[in-house]
């Protein structure tokens, strides 16, 4: 960090903290902040602990979406999501079959939790709940504030787990092309926002994997801020494609940067975070050529030998297939195949022959991308 960066920057970074906390004081005065709600962001543990995050902030009353929603309608929407009224310094408890732990939100809002897990506790499924209450009160007539996490625990029989990409991984948003990416993200909605032709089915599929039992597990990690995350958690539910864990990252001015760490970072980071606790397990990674995948990926697989089953990269950039040819030969040699795939079908015939999934599968992503082309014409 330059000597002028780190002279400027935490006062720049104080001086946003005093005017939130202003904001914040003025808006509990004049009734601007009437309810408050905790935001609750899927986690993820194994035998011995939990991961999850949480954010207190301002009820936004968003709502879900609905397929006939205007462009205006989304915006609004989207600009809620954008301008939000974090609340710092709170108290929040978790509870987790019997045991407790008390976090209290940063200047963002954020509260983070790692729960241990006692011995008498014996998964059974995929999926756990974690209930959440807010401890202090912030304002007037504030009333119980509570939610319900879910978290993620892979168990008994899983084959594999799944890390995505999402942004023109699973659909299609323009992450290189940066107004066509705003464009799409603040007038569209989960309906309006198509995935790629058969991904849906594809990720059932592999959900479900060679045993037909529908246990192994997704993780998502994407670029976008986390203000998106209940837009993006809703796209994937109105498209049929397997829940899991999004980790998104904080967007905008901090004491260690002016606007954001970069995608590869982020994604590394997170990548090794879920190899790191998810220890027993080997992974399928996919993304795209758009935006570093193949080089985070090749760093994971160093990092993790033995761990990667195999690699799928959409091909979003054909003026990157001389440095893909590279970084695939750099795979190869670690005993790990990297697929660039033009399209979904072309990823399931090729984990078809690796017997991630059935045969019987195949005929099903092929009908549902048919479908989904004649959705787009």
């Amino acid at each position: 960090m330059s000597r002028t960066k780190r002279f400027i920057l935490p006062r720049l970074y104080f001086l946003k903290l005093a005017l939130a906390k202003a904001k914040l004081k003025i808006g509990i005065r004049l009734g601007l902040v009437r309810s408050l709600m905790i935001m609750p962001y899927k986690g993820f543990g194994n035998e011995n602990e939990i991961h999850f995050v949480v954010r207190v902030i301002r009820d936004r009353g968003i709502g879900i979406s609905q397929l006939e929603d205007s462009s205006w309608r989304n915006f609004k929407k989207m600009y809620k999501r954008f301008m939000t009224w974090q609340i710092p310094g709170a108290r929040v408890k978790a509870t987790f079959h019997g045991m407790e732990q008390v976090s209290e939100t940063d200047e963002e809002g954020y509260a983070e939790f790692h729960l241990p897990i006692t011995a008498s506790f014996v998964p059974n499924g995929l999926w756990h709940e974690v209930q959440l209450s807010l401890l202090d009160q912030i304002i007037p007539k504030q009333g119980e504030v509570r939610a319900e996490n879910r978290i993620l625990m892979p168990s008994g029989n899983v084959e594999y787990g799944i890390i995505s990409d999402i942004d023109d991984t699973i659909v299609p948003t323009g992450a290189t092309r940066i107004w066509e990416m705003l464009k799409t993200t603040f007038f569209g909605n989960a309906h309006s926002r198509v995935p790629f032709p058969g991904v849906s089915a594809f990720y059932q599929a592999l959900a479900k994997g060679n045993d037909g039992i529908e246990s192994n597990p997704f993780f998502y990690i994407s670029s976008s801020p986390w203000n998106l995350y209940d837009f993006l958690m809703e796209f994937l539910n109105v498209h049929d494609i397997p829940r899991g864990p999004l980790m998104l990252r904080d967007l905008g001015l901090s004491r260690e940067q002016f606007i954001a760490g970069s995608h590869s970072e982020h994604k590394l980071l997170q990548v090794e975070k879920i190899f790191e606790i998810e220890r027993h397990l080997q992974f399928i990674l996919i993304g795209d050529s758009g935006q570093h995948d193949p080089e985070i990926y090749l760093q994971v697989i160093q990092d993790y030998p033995g761990r990667v089953k195999v690699v799928y990269i959409r091909d979003v950039d054909p003026g990157r297939h001389a440095a893909l040819e590279k970084i695939k030969a750099e795979v190869r040699a670690l005993g790990v195949d990297m697929m660039l795939v033009t399209d979904t079908t072309e990823a399931a015939r090729d984990a078809i022959s690796r017997d991630l999934i059935v045969d019987s599968d195949l005929f099903k992503i092929e009908k549902s991308k048919s479908l989904d082309e004649k959705k787009e014409d």
